[in-house]
């Protein structure tokens, strides 16, 4: 069983930056992909970024390619959502999850931490 808490979101400007935290306990943190997708009000959740197990391969949405950054830290078991040049658009729930496989699709993650608020002022 694997715990996920995440932390970092909050309220910003337009322009502005924030990064996400995700603590992971339980589990051998480095054998799971980690993944961030994000749930604005109304709107279905969607993935944002996913990183493979030792940090190698990266993926991105189109929508924030170029902006965000995912990155983990093994040792301390937490994976990072560096947010860049957020739009209002980017408001929304970020949620961190973990999966045995590298894939972008949230049916291959089985454990999701809480969320986080982000929330892009214009």
């Amino acid at each position: 069983q694997v715990q996920l808490v995440e932390s970092g979101g909050g309220l910003v400007q337009a322009g502005g930056s924030l990064r996400l935290s995700c603590a992971a306990s339980g589990g051998t943190f480095s054998s799971y992909a980690m993944g961030w997708f994000r749930q604005a009000p109304g709107k279905e959740r969607e993935f944002v970024a996913v990183i493979s197990g030792r940090g190698v391969i990266t993926g991105y949405a189109h929508s924030v390619k170029g902006r965000f950054t995912i990155s983990r830290d093994n040792a301390e078991t937490t994976v990072y959502l560096q947010m860049n040049s957020l739009k209002p658009e980017d408001t929304a729930v970020y949620y961190c999850a973990a999966a045995r496989n590298y894939d972008s699709s949230s049916v291959a993650y089985e454990y999701w931490g809480q969320g986080t608020q982000v929330t892009v002022s214009s």
